[in-house]
């Protein structure tokens, strides 16, 4: 008697777990069911439920029933999917382990009969098997192989093939090296060859999630590297000097920023200027550099002391000529432009705070002594002037806070256009406003004088800002000669290919109509503009099939708030209500743009896919209820914080943050990141692979070690090299990895002591060519936080 009892307990214990489970996704069923979703889930469900009371009383129908609904799961996940892996898992794994579990011997031993249901089941469990077995079989991405051209009019010579003087080595923004020392043969041998530490870390209340929510600590710098020294910015503003052929510090210098109110805190890299022979400074070789509490600082290239002769004791302030600048509202963290005796640069504003906030103009300043020597303000006429002493720029303009490229040879600095404030409501723009939002500008380096405006979005409602200079790339033209163009990668991942001379397009673009109905109040553009002559990596519209969870019940859960949601496909405006963004403003190409091989006429970029959600409230409910404090844009601003968008001077409050699960993973499926070759001169898509795992990243922000190839999202971009190399870190687990041009095939990884948010670099130095890139986390993303500056080199 009492051996019988376990085995009797065992199937009614597991069937009212089962019971539960099966009607709990019969539930969220009828709620789909009843927004118009799958009516799957309240069948299956329901069934689940009823194979739970039949285990518990120890029916071996149970089996047979079971055996039936997973043979419909089989059939529904392929009529809906297809065979993609990834896409099959959710709605295959948990069903296929729970058919598992009923035939283990303490359940089986319980029923009667058991003997047909147990084959039926395995014979279930077995196609649920091959089938998402086939799916993963499917290969992922686009295979191909580039063409190896070995262009003639290959790289910019202008700087040293062994140094690297700008952010993407050269002022074309291209980031190419010339070397290849390093190459597809050898990389596998690749070693450290040292490793440095800036000494700048993380400080309490900076990883975002701290009692300063929305601090947020990044080392994002790509070095720069002049003769035998490599130069690298920090989080806090650090400059840092290290030997580039050993990684010893030569110096360091911490302007002490305040960065109590900044919410970003990182700098991308520093600048260099050389002085004319015969000028008369104590300072001819210096590094300029932002400094985040809106400054800009010289120093001396050789000692790290501030450069007495630039501005204030080496620092000249950003706020002049701005009139009231609450705390936080400006800062800059990429380099500024140093070319043809000028500083330019921009700087970020306080996104969605205010309408109103201090000007987005662009200034240059002279390198020697600080002074200012244009500024160019679409608010003005002329647009490129030099304000007095008491002017002040026009507010609340488009500001240009990514990095700027340049061609010297023309005389044209290309700058990467943000949005008036704020980004969710545009109603109030103004004309001059709408001209250059979302655009790449080109303005003559020297004058500050306007050439020509190309814009990617109009009217952006989605801080679809462009975060990045373009990349300049000479291309065959049809008569055998070649047109001077660049390519403006966007985070819609949609590729513009320009003459840079005139900004017209040079391959098609053409006008497509958009979703409307915006929120009172608000206007919309009927059409945006679509690069349809290049390849585009941006996503597929989502649908109600394309949900994702890594179980039934969490895509269910996406699949109901999908269904809830208002989303009409890309450009869907903001609601009143969740409103999904897909691609949304962390990408598919964020500020670290993509390379190009000027030989190979190629480009390499890395992508991210993640949807956001915003939506609109009144804002005096809101403002009732306390979700924001009311404010007149004097003083600071109030915190608000919780991803609140105040939105200050417009009718509506906005709140955003990404379209996570209840597992805290994306809705969207995988995968998450990629990496693609695009072919510059027959416009084709070469390849694109998945790149990352999920090795530091699991369910509710816990780090599994469970490496799954579904890409991950990635924060920094790439380095390609004459060696046919690609080398990146970016994603979220931590490796630098190098990847074969012309295949898209990984080659060689290395494990980061942290994360690598930042775009590598080469050089040589005594003839060994380093391969360098700064890991020192990204708190938004989650990464490992550090202060390591990692070097590799053949042994």
């Amino acid at each position: 008697m009492s051996s019988t009892l376990p085995s009797l307990r065992a199937p009614r214990i597991s069937g009212v777990v089962v019971a539960v489970l099966g009607f709990a996704l019969a539930l969220g069923g009828v709620w789909l069911a009843v927004l118009g979703g799958s009516l799957y889930y309240l069948i299956a469900g329901t069934a689940v439920g009823v194979t739970g009371i039949l285990l518990a009383r120890g029916s071996g129908t149970a089996l047979w029933l079971y055996a039936l609904v997973l043979l419909g799961t089989v059939l529904w996940a392929v009529a809906e999917v297809g065979f993609i892996g990834w896409q099959l898992e959710p709605r295959l794994l948990v069903p296929v382990l729970l058919g598992v579990y009923l035939l283990m011997p303490w359940i089986t031993r319980g029923l009667s009969p058991r003997r047909g249901a147990a084959l039926a089941l395995i014979f279930a469990i077995v196609v649920g098997v091959g089938v998402g077995v086939a799916g993963f079989m499917q290969p992922v991405g686009t295979r191909g192989e580039a063409v190896v051209r070995n262009a003639a009019d290959g790289h910019d010579a202008s700087v040293p093939d062994g140094d690297w003087w700008f952010y993407g080595r050269t002022p074309r923004g291209d980031r190419f090296s010339p070397l290849d020392q390093i190459d597809t043969r050898n990389v596998t041998n690749l070693k450290v060859a040292w490793t440095a530490h800036t000494g700048d870390t993380m400080r309490p209340g900076e990883d975002k999630g701290g009692t300063d929510a929305g601090h947020e600590f990044n080392f994002e710098d790509t070095p720069i590297k002049v003769g035998d020294t490599l130069y690298v910015c920090t989080g806090h503003s650090w400059v840092v000097a290290f030997d580039a052929a050993t990684g010893q510090k030569k110096w360091t210098f911490d302007p002490k920023a305040n960065t109590e109110a900044d919410v970003y805190l990182a700098c991308r890299g520093v600048a260099y200027y050389q002085a004319p022979p015969g000028t008369q400074t104590d300072c001819p070789r210096r590094i300029i550099a932002p400094v985040l509490d809106a400054r800009v600082m010289a120093l001396n290239a050789d000692t790290g002391k501030p450069c007495e002769d630039f501005g204030e004791h080496g620092f000249i302030s950003l706020t002049q000529y701005l009139g009231h600048v609450p705390a936080g509202f400006h800062f800059v963290t990429s380099p500024p432009l140093v070319m043809k005796d000028r500083v330019i640069l921009g700087g970020w504003v306080y996104d969605n705070q205010a309408e109103n906030e201090p000007s987005g103009a662009v200034r240059a300043f002279d390198p020697l002594s600080g002074k200012l020597v244009w500024a160019w303000d679409v608010g003005h006429d002329p647009q490129n002037w030099k304000p007095g002493p008491n002017e002040q720029l026009t507010r609340g303009t488009p500001n240009a806070w990514g990095v700027y490229t340049a061609d010297p040879d023309l005389g044209m600095v290309y700058l990467p256009m943000g949005n008036a404030t704020p980004d969710y409501f545009g109603g109030h723009r103004r004309p001059f406003d709408e001209k250059v939002s979302s655009a790449t500008v080109a303005l003559d380096i020297e004058t500050g004088a306007p050439k020509w405006v190309y814009q990617n979005t109009h009217h952006d409602l989605w801080d679809m800002d462009v975060p990045t200079g373009p990349s300049l790339v000479d291309l065959p033209d049809a008569n055998g000669g070649t047109v001077p163009a660049l390519v403006q990668t966007t985070k819609r991942g949609e590729f513009f290919v320009l003459d840079r001379r005139t900004g017209k397009p040079l391959t098609e673009v053409t006008e497509k109509p958009v979703p409307q109905n915006a929120v009172p109040g608000e206007r919309t553009s009927p059409t945006q503009p679509f690069s349809v002559g290049m390849p585009s990596l941006a996503p597929k519209d989502l649908t109600e099939a394309s949900m994702w969870g890594a179980t039934p019940f969490d895509q269910l859960m996406c699949r109901i708030e999908f269904r809830r949601a208002a989303y009409e496909g890309q450009f869907t405006p903001p609601q009143l209500k969740d409103t999904i963004v897909y691609p949304a403003f962390d990408g598919v190409i964020d500020w670290h743009g993509a390379s190009i091989d000027p030989y190979n006429k190629l480009l390499i970029a890395n992508a991210n896919y993640i949807p956001f959600i915003i939506s609109l409230a009144p804002r005096g409910p809101a403002e009732a209820k306390g979700l924001v404090k009311p404010w007149d844009g004097s003083g600071n601003e109030p915190k608000v914080g919780g991803g609140l968008a105040p939105q200050y001077g417009t009718p509506y409050v906005g709140k955003v943050h990404p379209w996570l699960n209840p597992l805290d993973v994306p809705c969207n499926p995988p995968p998450w990141g990629t990496m693609a070759a695009i072919d510059l001169v027959t416009h084709k898509l070469v390849w694109e692979r998945p790149i990352g795992t999920t090795r530091d990243t699991g369910p509710f922000g816990t780090h599994v070690n469970a490496p799954l190839p579904t890409g991950i999202f990635n924060i920094g971009g790439n380095m390609t090299t004459r060696g046919g190399l690609v080398f990146i870190g970016a994603t979220a687990d931590n490796y630098l990895r190098a990847i074969d041009e012309r295949t898209g095939k990984e080659l060689w990884k290395a494990r980061l002591p942290a994360g690598g948010q930042a775009n590598p670099m080469s050089y040589t130095v005594n003839g060994k060519q380093y391969v360098v890139i700064a890991a020192g986390g990204h708190s938004g993303l989650g990464t490992k936080s550090g202060d390591y500056v990692m070097a590799y080199a053949l042994p």
